[in-house]
């Protein structure tokens, strides 16, 4: 069955909506050029005011060590998303660092880039498949745009992988049936202006992945 990550999360209620329509993780954005970011204090105080109702995801850009202790020790994620240009030799310490699993995304514009999943096969937990950023892009994710999902047609690796970019409660579901994807992240998709989550949006999309998700 097909599993989904809320990412972006901000607010108490958009956690709440998350966890009551069963995704399997939340995702906190830690990147001050993101309209989803938040700081280290207020992760820590969503968290004690919402609950750490499913597994938590921080989402980071080439992070320092600094920053990822940080982290690691104040709001203690499950799962840590290496959303730059980290290298698998800086996922390693990355894990040492900070005692969390991790997730690693790959921009895709071609074949070649889902090929270089063979550069991560045993470094990190996940992979995440998103849509390459334009040359000129100020962030690396988070801008709503998919990339040609047949490029993952036949895709087999030994654990499970995300799908990411431009993915709504409209086009999931194609998606899915498409890919066979065993995970699916959405951020803008379920948004109803740049970093504000819809909760009526965050509850369509995990339906319609339920509805659609191979058993």
């Amino acid at each position: 069955m097909t599993r989904a990550k809320i990412c972006g999360v901000k607010t108490p209620a958009a956690l709440q909506a998350a966890a009551v329509g069963g995704a399997a993780y939340v995702g906190l954005v830690s990147f001050e050029r993101s309209a989803r970011h938040l700081s280290v204090d207020a992760m820590v105080e969503l968290l004690a005011e919402a609950g750490r109702q499913v597994p938590v995801v921080v989402l980071t850009v080439d992070a320092d060590d600094t920053q990822l202790a940080e982290i690691a020790a104040r709001v203690r994620p499950d799962l840590i998303q290496l959303h730059g240009a980290e290298t698998p030799e800086r996922a390693v310490q990355v894990r040492d660092l900070t005692g969390a699993g991790l997730i690693k995304a790959l921009p895709v514009s071609s074949i070649a880039d889902v090929e270089a999943a063979d550069d991560w096969d045993g470094v990190v937990d996940h992979l995440m498949f998103d849509a390459r950023p334009p040359v000129d892009a100020d962030r690396p994710g988070g801008r709503g745009v998919a990339f040609d999902w047949s490029l993952l047609s036949g895709l087999r690796l030994s654990r499970p992988w995300f799908l990411a970019g431009g993915l709504t409660p409209g086009n999931v579901a194609q998606a899915i049936r498409q890919t066979q994807a065993p995970l699916v992240d959405v951020s803008s998709g379920v948004e109803r202006a740049p970093g504000v989550k819809d909760t009526d949006l965050i509850r369509a999309f995990l339906d319609q992945v339920r509805d659609a998700s191979p058993r």
